[in-house]
């Protein structure tokens, strides 16, 4: 079983960056695809982006595309992903998941229901 726990969420003004981190215990994550989702205020959980297990394959919501960039380092058990240009309609709770992955090393999962693992989650809040 893995544990993933968010960090790097804050208050950042319209057009900040910041980097969040899902670090991972219990389980190597290198067996593992990995994805971030978002929810804000009365919305429902949405995806954002996600990297396949060798991290060769990444996906974004088009909402993101050219501002977000997911990226993962094995070696630290941790899957990050930087938030550029940030803008207000992204304030949200970031959520990691994590799905075990064993044979398609090069697919990434962009379906909430797709993962088995997934973190507390971390506040981002832009203001404007």
């Amino acid at each position: 079983q893995v544990q993933l726990v968010e960090s790097g969420g804050g208050l950042v003004q319209a057009g900040g960056s910041l980097r969040l981190s899902c670090a991972a215990s219990g389980r190597t994550v290198s067996n593992y695809a990995m994805g971030w989702f978002r929810q804000a205020p009365g919305k429902e959980r949405e995806f954002v982006a996600a990297i396949s297990r060798n991290g060769g394959n990444t996906r974004y919501a088009d909402s993101v595309k050219g501002r977000l960039t997911i990226s993962r380092d094995d070696a630290k058990n941790t899957a990050f992903l930087d938030l550029n240009s940030l803008k207000p309609e992204d304030t949200a709770v970031y959520y990691c998941a994590a799905k075990e992955v064993r044979y398609y090393v090069y697919a990434y999962y962009y379906a909430s229901g797709d993962y088995d693992y997934w973190g507390q989650g971390t506040q981002v809040t832009v203001s404007s």
